[in-house]
């Protein structure tokens, strides 16, 4: 498989000052295989230690001394490590957090061995040991699912990648390609991009097994809580979840989730399963400049689940045959703004925990833009649509209030770029420069915007 976060590792790597690297992610996103991808491209020796697996290993580490700490995995290991060369693997960190701590030490005394540490729900032992967190002296990385270009690369579509990283406006697909990307899209939507899942669809060609591991992966999600985080109660969890996916694309309504428990009850599991990495929360923002986050309002907030695939297989479209994902997709409108807000996550750095933004009227008038993002220093609206039609009233008058002058449409069309000239709603002139963009070119959204 490629992962193109593995390019920001070998950069790392091959810095002279570089810092102990911390891996963050939800269960089964990739994390332990980048790593083992790692040491394979730059072809060093992986010096592997899994907490998970093998907890009385963390007594290796009771000295705050990096060398005795080599010494003693050489010893207990049987090999040599050397340390300018090798990797020291600190996989499923969060079952000894404690020694998250000792990473200063490698990095003040021992800055020639790169480590790397990995784990789950990292999220909820930082807020447990913060104290300890040698701020300063580590680099973050963080690792989503795989995005619809890797899911093509994985699948052997390179010339088809290859061709849609070189598409422009003036050198659009043929339509020919444009509907094959379409039928790829529409199966990404129920595959999704857990690498697990992704193998398995390449492999059997059916959707069955697929959805037979989404399952047993979110019932993995579940077991995680119990081992590492806050006891929450497991028939809340599933309700979330299950939520979360029927309320995707709409503002996220706590009483939605249950009739019986209240709404401190949810909002606590919720922010819960969005600290684990496997939800992820938009929030509302006034639209008016940048940052997006400075007028930002919490009480307003939609909701998405860290893989798209996951949504299909919470809503029973897994089951779907492949002759009518198209028609079914259209008719589930969220699953495109899912798709949207999982890769506006994918297209940040690997070193920054993406935040997404959407914009909504309050009071009695109602409007709204599915995403807001930042772009040289500008506000972006973007509009997502599930086919290749629909009203675009909200961002019509929202472009006119905001006095911007560019706006993003993702939708089923070919890629096209056009200036709009109309009156809104209210009787007022508005122009602007509406890009609209097929949704699976959404990783080339910055080039397109060039």
């Amino acid at each position: 498989m490629k992962r193109f976060t593995s390019d920001a590792l070998i950069n790392w790597y091959q810095q002279k000052n570089r810092k102990p690297a911390i891996v963050r992610g939800a269960r089964q996103v990739g994390k332990t295989w980048l790593i083992h991808d790692l040491a394979e491209r730059l072809s060093c020796q992986l010096v592997e230690l899994n907490f998970e697996q093998s907890p009385e290993l963390i007594d290796l580490f009771s000295t705050n001394n990096p060398i005795e700490i080599i010494l003693n995995i050489e010893a207990e290991l049987d090999i040599k490590i050397d340390p300018k060369n090798d990797i020291l693997f600190l996989d499923e960190i969060q079952s000894a957090p404690e020694l998250l701590a000792k990473l200063r030490w490698f990095k003040e005394k021992l800055p020639s061995l790169a480590v790397v540490a990995a784990g789950s729900l990292l999220e909820f032992v930082l807020k447990d040991y913060r104290h300890v967190m040698p701020v300063g002296r580590v680099t973050y990385f963080y690792l989503e699912p795989m995005s619809y270009f890797e899911f093509l690369l994985a699948g052997g579509y390179d010339s088809l990648y290859a061709k849609l990283s070189k598409v422009t406006f003036d050198s659009p697909l043929p339509q020919t390609l444009h509907n094959k990307c379409l039928k790829l899209f529409n199966e990404y939507c129920l595959v999704g991009g857990m690498p697990e899942v992704l193998r398995e669809w390449y492999s059997s060609n059916e959707l069955s097994a697929c959805l037979k591991l989404q399952k047993d992966l979110i019932a993995t999600y579940r077991d995680d809580f119990y081992k590492y985080g806050r006891k929450i109660n497991p028939i809340l969890l599933a309700k979330i979840m299950s939520s979360i996916a029927r309320q995707v694309g709409s503002k996220f309504v706590y009483s939605q989730v249950s009739q019986t428990m209240g709404g401190r009850q949810v909002k606590e599991a919720l922010s819960m399963l969005s600290l684990a990495k496997i939800c992820c929360k938009v929030t509302h923002a006034a639209g008016n400049g940048i940052p997006l986050g400075a007028e930002s309002n919490e009480k307003f907030q939609k909701v998405i689940l860290l893989d798209i695939g996951l949504v299909s297989s919470q809503l029973g479209l897994t089951n779907t045959k492949t002759s009518e994902l198209e028609k079914l997709l259209v008719n589930k409108g969220g699953l495109a703004e899912q798709f949207i807000g999982q890769h506006l996550r994918i297209l940040k750095s690997p070193v920054e925990d993406a935040q997404l933004f959407y914009w909504q009227r309050t009071g009695r008038k109602t409007g709204e833009i599915d995403y807001l993002i930042q772009f040289n220093n500008h506000v972006i609206p973007i509009e997502v649509k599930s086919g290749s039609t629909g009203s675009m009233k909200s961002l019509h008058q929202f472009m006119y209030e905001k006095k911007l002058k560019l706006a993003v449409r993702f939708d089923s069309n070919p890629l096209s770029s056009y200036q709009m000239k109309l009156k809104t709603t209210t009787g007022h002139n508005v122009s602007y420069q509406l890009v609209s963009i097929p949704h699976y070119l959404v990783e080339r959204l910055d080039f397109l915007l060039e």
